[in-house]
């Protein structure tokens, strides 16, 4: 996913997000996520999760959570836009998280 930031809001962007991450991790389908910054964008954020099942599955347990709501709300406030991808791994080196 990656978050196109509002000049001057990727800080508190960035505040919102790691809180919401803290609660995600404890999820029993969450594997692994990375957060990082575009070098060449900087005011986007892009973070690429791991998590058990499929995008069906991700969208019908984990998007409905209560703890989501508050953070859904504030975007509008923090976000131009947020891109979407859904992946499927076809190959990993050096760790075995996707398997």
């Amino acid at each position: 996913m990656r978050f196109k930031v509002k000049p001057g809001k990727k800080e508190a962007f960035r505040n919102s997000f790691y809180s919401l991450v803290e609660l995600m991790w404890k999820e029993p389908t969450f594997i692994n996520a990375i957060i990082s910054d575009d070098i060449e964008t900087q005011d986007d954020l892009v973070i690429y999760e791991i998590w058990q099942g499929i995008n069906d599955s991700w969208l019908q347990e984990e998007l409905p959570k209560s703890y989501r709501k508050k953070y859904e709300e504030i975007l509008g406030d923090l976000l131009e836009d947020r891109i979407i991808s859904y992946l499927t791994p076809s190959g990993e080196w050096g760790t075995n998280v996707s398997r």
